[in-house]
């Protein structure tokens, strides 16, 4: 299946890569519930943000990502996903996925994301 995308931002037509990354930055930045016509749409994991920065935590945020991803975006399967903090507190997410389905499976897509 060919998807079709578009840039929020600006109304123009998106290439298929850029289109998953922007659809991935959506899901994981939007906290679940938030959506009105779709409440389960987005992550938990604004709610794990605040939490104290621990080992569990970190293995929440990643399966938080997981599996918002594997509801929502079907057109990536995930294979890491890495959460580093920076100097300023804020948790950066680092994800290693692979194209599914399409002309392009199997391709690499690496991308961060910043909630």
């Amino acid at each position: 299946m060919i998807w079709a995308g578009m840039n929020k931002d600006t109304g123009r037509q998106l290439t298929e890569l850029d289109h998953i990354r922007q659809s991935v930055a959506d899901i994981l930045t939007t906290p679940v519930g938030t959506r009105i016509m779709r409440r389960d749409y987005g992550s938990q994991i604004f709610e794990l943000l605040d939490q104290p920065q621990s080992g569990a935590t970190r293995l929440k945020l990643m399966a938080a990502t997981v599996m918002a991803l594997l509801r929502w975006e079907p057109r990536i399967a995930v294979r890491q996903v890495h959460i580093n903090g920076d100097n300023q507190g804020r948790q950066i997410i680092t994800l290693y996925c692979e194209r599914v389905g399409g002309a392009d499976t199997g391709q690499s897509i690496s991308m961060e994301i910043t909630p």
